[in-house]
């Protein structure tokens, strides 16, 4: 019974950061290029750049940028589930093999 708890231990916690790792990566690129938009001769490059991150988000959420970043996410956390499943019966496979 312990061991099936640490893996849905480890699952959940796997779930979560795989979740939350893509939205601090783009919310850390778009507040970069924010701040790097205040710097002169730099701001039409800063904003191009983030116009394209906004349309790429969009694209994913059906014209909603934050439906888009919610999709990636849920992908990104389902992956990350998987693979975390995977590991855990390969684990399984080779303690019952030694």
């Amino acid at each position: 019974m312990t061991i099936f708890t640490n893996f849905l231990r480890s699952l959940l916690l796997t779930i979560i950061f795989s979740f939350v790792a893509p939205l601090f990566l783009v919310g850390v690129c778009l507040f970069s290029l924010s701040l790097i938009g205040n710097i002169p001769g730099i701001q039409d490059v800063s904003s191009a750049i983030a116009t394209s991150i906004i349309r790429f988000l969009a694209t994913f959420g059906s014209g909603t940028p934050l439906r888009g970043i919610f999709v990636i996410c849920l992908t990104c956390s389902f992956v990350g589930a998987l693979f975390d499943t995977y590991v855990y019966y390969r684990c399984q496979i080779l303690r019952s093999d030694s």
